[in-house]
Parts: structure tokens; C-alpha cells; sequence
């Protein structure tokens, strides 16, 4: 491993460490809703690196679209699979707090079915690469339309009625969040994006790797075919 990358590797489990004490032991307890509440420094940061990572992959299927190039395709399908596993994380931690708040895992609230539909977007994207014979192009326009949903998702609960709590961020009055708590949200985020952007790279070089190896052996098979018959 090379000295940067253990480095940053390094600095990434601290973070994640300290952002977990800062969650788990010095954030205050939430007056109403208890230690559950805790839950919240994993799921929110979750749905912003998520929003991150589908951000990057439009960006790069746009590109992709314009200029063909590999890296590009690499950089989308990676940081769709790294938002495909954020996105997760939200929709397994959020019923885990609705539960004892709620008293249900689930409903079909406008927030949460418009999540659950975006990962099922960016699932059908990997799986249409995965699957189709040559599905770069059309998973390329699949994640530029499917990105429309992320604005949905963040707007939802501001543009329709939901049993989902208002935002924490310009939702008026009473939606803010104790300082202590705001601080514990910041240190699991930058913990969070340090993941992100660790696994993003390797993956992106992963597939980078992929790709130069399929085309030494598209390269090879055209040569073989290329040899003339004795």
C-alpha cells in the first residue's frame, strides 16, 4: 500500500472512531426521543454522502456521454456502487429509528418511498451494466434521468406533508439542533466522506484495471484473428 494511501486509510479510522464517541458519549440525549436518536449521526450523513456519490455519477455519465472515455465510465460506475451502499445504509437505518418512535418499521411516506425508489434507480443502473451486452450508453442515460429524484428526496419534506421529521437545516423554528449535536453530525460526516472518498478511489482504480485488461485481451483475440491461416 502506498505511504498516502495508509496514510489517509489511517486518518479515515481515526475519524470514524472519534465521530463514533462524539455520537455514542458526548453528544447530548435527545429530550424526546432518547438514545435512539443517535441513530440520526449515522443516517444523515449517510444521506448526504449518498446525494454525493450520485452527484459524482451524473456528472460522469454526462461526460461519459460526451466524450466516451473510460475513465469517466469508471468513475460513474464506482461512485454509483459507493452511493448504492450509503443509500443502504439510510433505508436499513432509518426503520431502526422509526420503530420505537413511530411504532412501525416503515411507511409509505413521500421522503422514504422516494429513497427506496432512488435505490432502486441506481440498483437497476449496476445491474444494467452488469447484465447488458454493451450497457454503458443506456446506463449512462438511466443515471442522468435517475438523478432527478435526488432533488425529490431532499426536497419531499418541504413540499409535501410528511410523517418524516422536518429538515434540521432551514426547516423554521424548532428544527434546529444543539450545538454538541451539530458537532457530532459534522465530525461523522467528514468521517463518512473520508470512507466515501477512500473506497471510491480503489474502486475507481479497480475498474480502471478492468477495463485495460479487457481491452488487452479484445486487443489479443483481434491479433489471433488477425494471423493468416497456414
Amino acid at each position: 500500500m502506498k505511504p498516502k494511501l495508509l496514510i489517509f486509510s489511517f486518518a479515515t479510522v481515526l475519524l470514524l472512531g472519534y465521530g463514533f464517541c462524539q455520537a455514542m458519549y458526548i453528544a447530548p440525549t435527545e429530550q424526546t426521543m432518547g438514545d435512539v436518536q443517535r441513530i440520526f449521526y449515522y443516517h444523515l450523513p449517510s444521506a448526504w454522502i449518498c446525494f454525493a456519490m450520485f452527484m459524482v455519477n451524473f456528472f460522469a455519465s454526462i461526460w461519459y456521454l460526451i466524450r466516451r472515455t473510460a475513465g469517466a465510465d469508471a468513475l460513474a460506475q464506482s461512485a454509483a456502487e459507493v452511493g448504492v451502499v450509503f443509500c443502504s445504509v439510510v433505508l436499513i437505518s432509518g426503520p431502526l429509528w422509526a420503530k420505537p418512535i413511530w411504532g412501525i418499521w416503515w411507511t409509505w411516506d413521500v421522503r422514504l418511498t422516494s429513497t427506496l425508489v432512488l435505490w432502486l434507480i441506481y440498483v437497476s443502473y449496476l445491474i444494467l451494466r452488469r447484465y447488458s451486452p454493451d450497457g454503458t450508453v443506456e446506463a449512462a442515460v438511466l443515471a442522468i434521468f435517475g438523478f432527478l429524484d435526488v432533488p425529490l428526496v431532499y426536497m419531499a419534506i418541504r413540499w409535501f406533508r410528511t410523517q418524516h421529521p422536518q429538515p434540521v437545516i432551514g426547516g423554521g423554528k424548532g428544527s434546529g439542533l444543539d450545538h454538541h449535536m451539530w458537532v457530532a453530525v459534522l465530525w461523522n460526516l467528514a468521517a463518512f466522506l473520508s470512507l466515501a472518498l477512500l473506497v471510491l478511489w480503489q474502486r475507481y482504480r479497480l475498474a480502471m484495471a478492468e477495463k485495460e485488461l479487457e481491452a488487452a485481451h479484445a486487443e489479443k483475440a483481434i491479433s489471433m484473428e488477425a494471423r493468416p491461416v497456414r
